[in-house]
């Protein structure tokens, strides 16, 4: 989607995830966590070593479910056809990196492409439909209770048109609509996971930065945190003032970001390098790598270790981040829409998971149940970034539940 199309579609999403209307929404993202959270009751009841991507995967689908279609897909208690549609999906994409030729021309991903773009379809289409009838319905509880990003765009849709009612909704918009919440549904929930899962992993290996975090959340929240749920519904904006578990997530989305970017280049536009060198990008396509840069001893001191009292410190101070060397989300108009709700969802799920359990890594008991051998580190981590930037082996651990007593302990 390209200049004058891109604008107009680009303008009526970003008020749906504008940081103040999001926090009218962080009720719905504390209910799955809540969800979550009784996942992680349950496998520290039987000490089961678990995957911790595949839980992360299933709360940030229903938090983007929630959030912008108002749809509890409730994929973390059972499967859902949208979600499960999706997830093939990706699992049958080529990047064209593969070597065996009958996998990357397989006859048979052109009719499983469309047969999970169906599926997906279907029930995004019937979604909408719904939420036009409820809305044209005046007297609708449901017209009156919702506030979903979809909501937002129906509304904006309406406003266009003379006849206020949307029972004609054209094929060309909700064409165009459901495109873009399977967007949403595939880049946002599958980036998120894999952050949240780095959060785990640091806060693992750096007890020192736990202790801090679960502090800060005392402080905030007081010394129960099974109230911390209610808190935040209640007041969502008590979330901005948890200014070192920011500092972390900043760190962490630093040192692993989840996602990189591309840009076709164009006649005129150059990339100057820091000695003045202008490199043209006319005829190429320029990939923006986050990896490269926020590790890149030129603008970071420490560049690899992780330091949250960079994001805190006073602009001169020798860590303060310098300006474009921080891309996690990319820059420019195009950055990604769901940066806020990204950062929400974080929050949310750090203030509701860090001082209720202990999560310790299962890499060790992986290897002996597979026999692993040879290299397990790069550069001396075990939770090295691989495929889609998950940590390797998707993150293998087993949970506790903390009670007041061990964890003062």
């Amino acid at each position: 989607m390209e200049g004058d199309l891109w604008k107009k579609w680009r303008g009526i999403f970003n008020p749906g995830f504008n940081s103040t209307y999001l926090m009218s929404l962080a009720r719905g993202i504390v209910k799955e966590t809540d969800q979550f959270c009784k996942n992680l009751e349950g496998l520290a009841q039987t000490r089961a070593l678990f995957r911790m991507k595949d839980l992360t995967d299933n709360l940030t689908m229903d938090v983007i479910g929630r959030v912008v279609m108002n749809a509890q897909l409730s994929s973390q208690t059972h499967d859902n056809p949208l979600v499960n549609g999706l997830r093939m999906q990706v699992k049958w994409l080529t990047f064209g990196a593969d070597i065996n030729p009958f996998a990357r021309y397989n006859p048979m991903r052109p009719l499983i492409h469309w047969y999970n773009s169906n599926r997906m379809n279907k029930y995004i289409t019937r979604v909408i439909d719904n939420r036009v009838c409820e809305l044209n319905d005046r007297d609708s509880q449901a017209r009156q209770a919702s506030k979903s990003i979809l909501d937002l765009v129906l509304a904006s849709y309406l406003s266009e048109r003379s006849s206020k009612e949307l029972s004609d909704l054209d094929q060309t918009f909700k064409r165009f609509t459901m495109n873009q919440i399977k967007l949403f549904l595939f880049s946002g929930h599958d980036t998120t996971s894999s952050t949240i899962c780095y959060i785990f992993y640091v806060l693992t290996t750096n007890p020192d930065i736990l202790d801090q975090v679960r502090l800060e959340h005392d402080k905030v929240f007081g010394p129960d945190p099974r109230k911390a749920s209610d808190l935040i519904a209640a007041d969502p904006y008590l979330l901005n003032q948890l200014h070192y578990t920011t500092a972390v997530i900043k760190e962490v989305l630093r040192l692993y970001p989840a996602v990189s970017g591309t840009r076709y280049g164009e006649r005129g536009f150059d990339v100057v390098d820091d000695t003045g060198r202008h490199f043209p990008t006319q005829n190429f396509l320029v990939w923006d790598i986050g990896q490269a840069i926020q590790r890149d001893p030129t603008y970071w001191p420490r560049p690899d270790d992780f330091v949250p009292e960079r994001w805190l410190v006073s602009p001169g101070d020798a860590l303060h981040p310098i300006k474009g060397a921080y891309r996690p989300f990319s820059h420019g108009p195009r950055n990604c829409i769901g940066q806020e709700l990204a950062m929400i969802e974080m929050k949310v799920i750090m203030v509701l998971v860090a001082r209720r359990f202990n999560i310790t890594l299962g890499y060790e008991s992986l290897d002996r149940v597979k026999q692993s051998k040879g290299i397990t580190t790069v550069y001396g981590e075990r939770g090295y970034q691989v495929q889609r930037a998950q940590p390797q082996g998707d993150l293998p651990c087993f949970a506790d539940v903390l009670s007041a007593s061990n964890r003062d302990s």
